[in-house]
């Protein structure tokens, strides 16, 4: 007899509108108990929401390249120790950002406003170490060592816009631009209901070109939510937000350039140093959207980098087996 942790679980991939998956309240559990759990969560469809890192792969001109290369090979190492040629190994060197991956996620921290980081903290001060965020002693709780436990597994929902707007899986035109009517058009669409805490993604469709269109997927434009579409997931209650973009916002990231009130990365300066809410960026969202999986348990776990401004993600989701067939409404 399943136990109730294990219950719950599958009361959640059966309704997710019912109930929560949260790390942080599971109790201990017994070696059957532990079985019982394992069992119910591989009944769950796991969805890769991650690309490949590839020295290929597009970034942000703003942030440092991702590379890659061997820095020891089978051939070299091989007899090193003296032991005959018995063992060999391999290891490599990487460069990244914390900020651009396959996905990544934007600490607190990552963004300031006025000089001011999330709670009126000093952004300067902040960063005056190089260490990292609150390194020197000001804002060490904005950087992404600190991301909270109860949103490593938490409740997620799919806006499918594209789908919506194109009526198939094609991608959004590049200078589409999406609002809060959009957001709210999807959702009932699809029959979902944004509660407080959830993390919530955007699909555009142009998580096709990360591999498919590089030149395209880093260009001067792409699609993404203006100041209004971010103003609907924050009033909703949204603790995370992400889509299958380079730069989560529309690109280019401007507003009224030639006034007094020009501001570049606006969305980012309203979800992030605003209202501390986190950004997941490049996030491959294809096999969700033709599961019509738009409720699910998702699994964000960034690296614990102290002081860290972002982090590369293995993101993925856990949607109920037959979710398609049973929940599948465009």
């Amino acid at each position: 007899m399943p136990n109730a942790v294990s219950r719950s679980i599958q009361s959640m991939l059966a309704a997710p509108l019912a109930a929560l998956c949260m790390v942080s309240s599971l109790p201990a559990l017994a070696d059957d108990d532990a079985d019982d759990l394992l069992n119910t969560i591989k009944k769950a469809r796991l969805i890769d929401l991650s690309h490949n890192w590839e020295n290929s792969s597009p970034v942000a001109s703003v942030n440092p390249p991702y590379s890659f290369a061997l820095s020891a090979t089978h051939a070299n190492t091989r007899g090193s120790f003296g032991d005959g040629g018995k063992l060999s190994f391999t290891a490599e060197v990487q460069h990244f950002s914390g900020q651009h991956g396959a996905p990544s996620i934007d600490a607190i921290g990552h963004i300031g406003r006025n000089g001011k980081l999330f709670g009126g903290l000093d952004a300067a001060a902040a960063t005056s170490n190089l260490n990292g965020i609150g390194a020197s002693g000001v804002g060490a709780n904005l950087a992404i060592d600190q991301f909270p436990a109860d949103l490593l597994v938490n409740r997620g929902v799919l806006l499918d816009v594209a789908r919506m707007v194109q009526g198939d899986s094609s991608p959004l035109p590049a200078t589409f631009e999406v609002t809060a009517a959009h957001l709210e058009q999807a959702a009932k669409r699809q029959h979902v209901k944004l509660k407080k805490g959830d993390t919530v993604f955007i699909r555009t469709g142009w998580g096709q070109y990360f591999k498919g269109n590089t030149a395209l997927y880093g260009g001067a434009d792409s699609p993404g939510p203006s100041l209004d579409g971010a103003n609907f997931l924050i009033k909703n209650g949204a603790r995370v937000v992400g889509d299958d973009t380079l730069t989560f916002e529309k690109r280019p990231p401007i507003v009224n350039p030639g006034t007094p009130d020009f501001e570049v990365f606006p969305v980012h300066m309203r979800v992030i140093a605003d209202s501390g809410v986190y950004i997941i960026e490049n996030l491959n969202l294809e096999e969700l959207s033709a599961a019509k999986a738009y409720e699910f348990v998702v699994v964000v776990p960034p690296l614990r980098i102290l002081g860290g401004t972002g982090s590369a993600l293995r993101a993925f989701a856990l949607v109920q087996p037959d979710h398609d067939q049973h929940h599948g409404r465009d």
